[in-house]
C-alpha cells in the first residue's frame, strides 16, 4: 500500500513540483503581495525591504554551504571508504544490512548532515554489492531509503541549522532572544529523548518493510555494477615539479590539519579543565567551531592539499542551491519582517494556541510550530533559508507566550527535517551515488515520516 501512495506522489511531484528555486522567487512574490494587502506598505515600500534584507544572510549562508561541503568531502575520504568497505560485510542478514545503513546514516547525520547523506549513499551502494557477493539477495531500494535517514534527524545533532545559528554570535535573531547555547536545543532532554526514539524506531520500521517474495525483491545488480572502479594511481615521484610535491605533501597537510584539530579540541577541553562546566564547554558549539572541525578533519583524512581540493570541488555542485536561493530568503525575511508581517503571523499562531489552551488546556504551540515547518519544507527544502523565513515569526510567538525558545526552535528544526522524507530535494546526492530514482525510495521513507511525525509530535507535548 506505501509503495503504490509513494509511486502516485512521486508521478504528481515530476509534473507538478518545480525547481526549488522556482518556490524561492514564488514565496518572494506572495510575500511582496501581502504585506500590501495586510499590512498597507505600498509597493515601492516592499521592494525596498527586500533589497534591504536580500544579502543579510551572506555569512549564514557560507555557514550552511561549508557544513554540506565539509561533510562530503570527508565521506569521500580513503579511510572512511576503506571503512565503509569493511562495515559492507558485517550483515548476515537482510533486515540487518537495513539496519546497518540506517544507523549509520542516523549517526553520521547527528554529526554532520552531509557527512550523513553522502556516507549513507556510499554504505547502502557497498552493503548492496557484498551481499550480492556472499548471495544475500537485499532490496536495494530500502538499503538506499536507508541510506537517506540521515536527514530525517540531522537537526537534532552537531549540525542543525537552526539550533547552531541562535547560538552563534552575531545571528539574526540576536537582538531578540540573545545567545541560546545548545544545552537548551540539541543537548536538552526533549531533544535527546526524541532523537533516541528515532534512533530506536527507524530501523525496526524500515527492516520490517522489506519484501518477503523473492520476486520483489530488486538486487543491486539491477541498477549498478558490482565491480568497483579501481583506485586513482598515486603520483608518480619521477614526474614530480616543486609545486606538485607541495600539492602532493602529506607533511604539509597533517601539519595543517593537526593545527586545525588541536584548537577544536582545546577550545572545548580548555574551560572542562579549568572547572568552567559543562555549560560553558557546550557555549563552545556554534556553526563555526563545526566548520572548523570537520574542515581540517576532511583535510587530515585526504592526506595532501590537492586531494582535498579536489573533493572539495566535487562537493560544491551540491551547494549551488545554497548559493542562489538564500539571498532570496534573505530577501523574504527583510519584507516580512519590514513590513510587519512577521507580527501578523506570530499573533495568529498566538491566538491559535491560546484558542486550543482554553479549550482543551493543552499547549499545543510548539506542536503548531512542527507541523507548519514540515509544509514550510516541502517549498523551502533548506533548514538554514527555512530557519531564516520561519524562525523570526516562531521566536516573537514564544516570546509573546512565554514559553521556551529553545523549544520553538527545535519545533521549527524538527519540521524542516520531517518532510524531507517527501520532500527529494536533499536526496539528489544519494540519488547519484546509487542509481536510485526517487520514486524507488519514497514508498518506504513516506511510513517513516509518519512514524517520526508521531514521535516528535509526542515528545512536543511533554512537559
Amino acid at each position: 500500500m506505501w509503495t503504490q501512495i509513494g509511486r502516485r506522489l512521486v508521478a504528481w511531484a515530476e509534473r507538478w513540483v518545480p525547481d526549488p528555486f522556482v518556490f524561492a522567487v514564488g514565496l518572494t512574490l506572495v510575500a511582496l503581495f501581502l504585506g500590501i494587502l495586510l499590512t498597507g506598505t505600498s509597493p515601492a515600500g516592499m521592494v525596498a525591504h527586500w533589497n534591504h534584507g536580500f544579502w543579510n544572510l551572506l555569512e549564514f549562508s557560507m555557514q550552511m554551504s561549508l557544513i554540506l561541503v565539509t561533510g562530503h568531502a570527508l565521506a569521500a575520504s580513503r579511510p572512511i571508504h576503506s571503512l565503509l568497505i569493511r562495515m559492507a560485510d558485517l550483515p548476515r542478514s537482510r533486515r540487518g544490512a537495513v539496519a546497518l545503513v540506517c544507523l549509520a546514516a542516523m549517526l553520521a547525520g547527528l554529526l554532520n548532515w552531509g557527512l550523513g547523506l553522502i556516507l549513507g549513499a556510499l554504505l547502502a551502494r557497498e552493503v548492496g554489492v557484498a551481499a550480492s557477493r556472499k548471495g544475500l539477495k537485499v532490496h536495494y531500494p530500502l538499503l538506499g531509503a536507508a541510506g537517506y535517514t540521515g536527514m530525517m534527524v540531522w537537526h537534532g545533532g552537531l549540525s542543525g541549522s537552526a539550533p547552531l545559528n541562535v547560538a552563534t554570535p552575531g545571528h539574526f535573531l540576536e537582538e531578540r532572544i540573545g545567545l541560546l547555547p545548545v544545552t537548551d536545543t540539541i543537548f536538552s532532554f526533549n531533544n535527546l529523548g526524541i532523537t533516541l526514539a528515532l534512533l530506536a524506531l527507524t530501523p525496526l520500521v524500515l527492516g520490517a518493510m522489506h519484501p518477503r517474495e523473492e520476486e520483489e525483491i530488486l538486487p543491486v545488480g539491477d541498477y549498478v555494477e558490482a565491480d568497483e572502479a579501481p583506485p586513482p594511481p598515486p603520483p608518480d615521484p619521477t614526474t614530480a615539479t616543486p609545486a606538485s610535491k607541495l600539492e602532493d605533501s602529506r607533511v604539509l597537510a597533517w601539519v595543517t590539519a593537526g593545527m586545525g584539530l588541536a584548537w577544536s579540541v582545546w577550545s572545548l577541553a580548555g574551560p572542562a579543565l579549568h572547572g568552567e562546566g559543562m555549560a560553558r564547554v557546550m557555549a563552545g558549539i556554534d556553526l563555526n567551531s563545526i566548520n572548523f572541525f570537520f574542515l581540517f578533519l576532511g583535510l587530515a583524512f585526504h592526506g595532501s592539499l590537492r586531494a582535498y581540493t579536489a573533493a572539495v570541488g566535487e562537493a560544491t555542485t551540491g551547494a549551488a542551491g545554497i548559493v542562489l536561493q538564500f539571498p532570496f530568503y534573505a530577501g523574504i525575511m527583510g519584507m516580512v519582517g519590514g513590513s510587519g508581517l512577521i507580527t501578523l503571523a506570530s499573533n495568529w499562531m498566538t491566538d491559535c494556541a491560546d484558542l486550543v489552551m482554553q479549550t482543551t488546556g493543552l499547549q499545543v504551540f510548539p506542536l503548531l510550530a512542527f507541523l507548519s515547518a514540515g509544509l514550510v519544507n516541502l517549498f523551502v527544502p533548506s533548514g538554514g533559508g527555512q530557519w531564516a523565513i520561519q524562525g523570526p515569526i516562531a521566536v516573537e510567538a514564544a516570546l509573546q507566550m512565554k514559553l521556551e525558545v529553545g523549544r520553538a526552535v527545535m519545533a521549527v528544526a524538527y519540521g524542516d527535517e520531517w518532510t524531507n522524507m517527501l520532500q527529494p530535494f536533499w536526496a539528489l546526492p544519494l540519488l547519484a551515488i546509487t542509481r536510485l530514482a526517487a520514486r524507488d525510495l519514497i514508498g518506504y521513507t513516506l511510513p517513516l515520516m509518519v512514524v517520526a511525525g508521531l514521535v516528535v509530535g509526542i515528545g512536543l507535548m511533554m512537559p
